[in-house]
């Protein structure tokens, strides 16, 4: 029996969209029963943050001092650098998430990173997520959503949640015959 599943934080997703459910069972399914990933809220993190993710304003919600949003993870560790306790957890993690996602669900986009002239290409996302989830889970004060030992756990096991996020997309683009689902 796999527990209920804990509210998004304000703000967050609904969870009884369409969406959040084809996402959540996906994630499930790869995740506890193809690769054994018993930890459930790991695996709930993973879906939201697919879910957070089909929105692309998520993907870029760090700003630079411009205004602008910073698009690329070397942007983003220059404005975390800038930032101070919340405020600066809040930005690792979301490198940790930005750098999960592509790793995971577009690792042939990093491929085209290394040999384009952008900072990015010279990062490996891999590392820079691992380090940017331990030290969004080292801050103090920063015991609300996500807890900060779930943040080591994305950490320490970045690499099997990004391979388990290729197999989520493989997985549902082998899909029942490419039918697209309507909200």
């Amino acid at each position: 029996m796999i527990p209920e599943r804990d509210p998004m934080p304000a703000g967050g997703p609904d969870r009884g969209t369409a969406l959040d459910r084809f996402f959540a069972g996906l994630s499930e399914y790869i995740f506890q029963a193809k690769l054994g990933v018993a930890d459930v809220q790991l695996v709930d993190y993973l879906s939201d943050l697919l879910l957070r993710f089909v929105r692309t304003e998520s993907l870029h919600k760090v700003r630079r001092g411009t205004g602008k949003p910073a698009t690329e993870v070397f942007q983003m560790l220059l404005e975390a650098e800038k930032r101070v306790g919340l405020a600066r957890r809040e930005v690792h993690r979301h490198i940790g998430d930005f750098t999960l996602f592509w790793s995971g669900m577009y690792p042939e986009s990093l491929r085209k990173l290394r040999s384009a002239s952008a900072a990015d290409g010279f990062l490996d996302y891999c590392s820079q997520g691992k380090r940017a989830y331990r030290i969004a889970a080292e801050i103090e004060g920063g015991e609300g959503p996500p807890q900060s030992d779930l943040l080591i756990r994305l950490s320490e096991h970045f690499e099997l949640c990004a391979y388990g996020l290729r197999e989520v997309r493989r997985e549902w683009e082998a899909g029942d015959g490419g039918e697209v689902l309507i909200l």
